[in-house]
């Protein structure tokens, strides 16, 4: 652990930045015993991130550990932003959904209904839904190329350029009947989200998921941004910077960035309060691939805390040194955020997470 961590810990950086507020005599959870736990067990860690947990009823409480910027000794607080690497995954399929509701999109058309160059003989048995649960069938040709010339990472393509090369296979097998977490999948997706609403990706998203949820920390991550977003590590002490972002091409995959208060506010508006339909809720919490626990653009997990087992809303994101999670209760809470920009790996963040959520429970 280096001195400036030592620093902003010993000064109370964790605690001090909880949010003092009561607890519902009703609810089952307790956010404060939980926070307790997530920030103790992430300060025994190589962890330098931002917490918040919310029980039903209550506000969220909030802490902050570390450094955004260890070269410029410059602290975390609960508002600064960080990548959300395959979080960005969750976002895109809300705005898909928007878009089904407005009738411009539908889960189960094959995707040649809306690109009308995709080569038919795959595309028209493969549908917008095999994309969103990385069940299409197309092979990864991005990951292919990059293992041959590691430069393609930081060239970018138009999208029809982008699908012709990385995103137009032989399918490696039948679309729904296997799972494969590939970038192709989100390449297609952002082309057809672009080809449905006449409009660019980045501006479906903020307008019918960012503007109308006021998630004003949240946005597209790009290289200029890294202050005031938190830089990410691949260890800090030495500090050694580990950023790899997607292309614009890929960006409906993990190419933005977010607050632990936006991705709250995110989690109680879709599950909470209707900013979907209830057709669209259920599209969004159905289990599509039991083995992965994958839905559409993330994972729905059922966990056994305190002796009951709990349905949770589980978004993860992985990305060179940010490694970070959204967890909401779909039993009407609790959430649980947890950004991070060390080289964590997402096993011990879920590790925390599970560990402090049992907390908050309490006993069986």
């Amino acid at each position: 652990m280096n001195g400036n961590r030592r620093q902003v810990l010993g000064g109370g950086g964790a605690l001090a930045l909880v949010t003092a507020s009561g607890v519902s005599a009703a609810a089952k959870f307790d956010p404060a015993v939980a926070l307790a736990s997530l920030a103790a067990a992430a300060g025994r860690e190589p962890f330098n991130g931002a917490l918040l947990v919310a029980g039903p009823g209550a506000r969220p409480r909030r802490a902050a550990i570390g450094l955004a910027n260890i070269e410029a000794s410059r602290p975390i607080s609960p508002a600064t932003p960080f990548g959300i690497a395959s979080i960005t995954k969750f976002l895109t399929t809300l705005a898909i959904l928007k878009l089904v509701e407005e009738r411009r999109m539908a889960l189960d058309a094959p995707i040649t209904a809306l690109l009308k160059d995709y080569r038919r003989d795959t595309g028209d048995k493969v549908t917008l839904g095999h994309l969103l649960s990385n069940t299409s069938g197309i092979p990864n040709g991005y990951i292919a190329a990059v293992k041959l010339d590691a430069s393609l990472m930081s060239l970018d393509l138009p999208m029809a350029e982008a699908i012709r090369r990385y995103a137009s296979g032989d399918l490696a097998f039948e679309p729904g009947s296997k799972f494969d977490y590939s970038l192709t999948n989100w390449i297609l997706v952002r082309a057809l989200v672009e080809a449905a609403a006449a409009a660019p990706f980045e501006e479906v998203v903020a307008s019918r998921v960012l503007r109308p949820l006021g998630m004003k920390g949240t946005g597209r991550l790009l290289p200029s941004m890294i202050d005031p977003v938190a830089a990410p590590y691949r260890t800090i002490d030495p500090p050694a910077r580990n950023l790899q972002l997607n292309p614009a091409f890929a960006v409906a995959s993990g190419g933005y960035c977010s607050t632990v208060g936006d991705l709250h506010r995110l989690a109680i508006a879709v599950f909470e309060r209707r900013f979907l339909s209830p057709a669209s809720l259920k599209l969004l919490t159905t289990v599509r691939v039991a083995e992965q626990n994958y839905a559409l653009g993330g994972r729905i997990k059922t966990l056994v805390l305190a002796g009951a087992e709990r349905r949770f809303a589980w978004e993860t994101g992985n990305s060179g040194g940010y490694k970070c999670l959204m967890a909401h209760g779909l039993d009407g809470g609790p959430t649980l955020v947890l950004l991070n920009n060390t080289n964590l790996s997402q096993k011990r963040v879920d590790e925390i997470a599970i560990a402090a959520l049992n907390r908050g429970y309490g006993p069986a």
